[in-house]
């Protein structure tokens, strides 16, 4: 798989929390880092699908949703 090299700038405190874990998990930064980068692009990439699909749900049973209300 192609890699790429990267360079930021994050608090202190997050970044020694991040290694502590790599640590802990017997993992190394890059692979954590890797890890977390992807759970992070699937909630912000799924959250716009599960809402889009929920309006054309509410759309699709508008009238079941109103005598829900009553």
């Amino acid at each position: 798989m192609a890699t790429v090299k990267m360079s930021s700038v994050v608090e202190e405190e997050v970044w020694k929390e991040f290694k502590a874990l790599a640590r802990e998990s017997h993992q190394s930064i890059s692979g954590l880092l890797t890890e977390a980068l992807r759970d992070y692009l699937a909630r912000k990439r799924v959250r716009p699908r599960v809402m889009s699909e929920l309006e054309a749900s509410m759309r699709a049973n508008r009238r079941l949703g109103e005598l829900l209300a009553e």
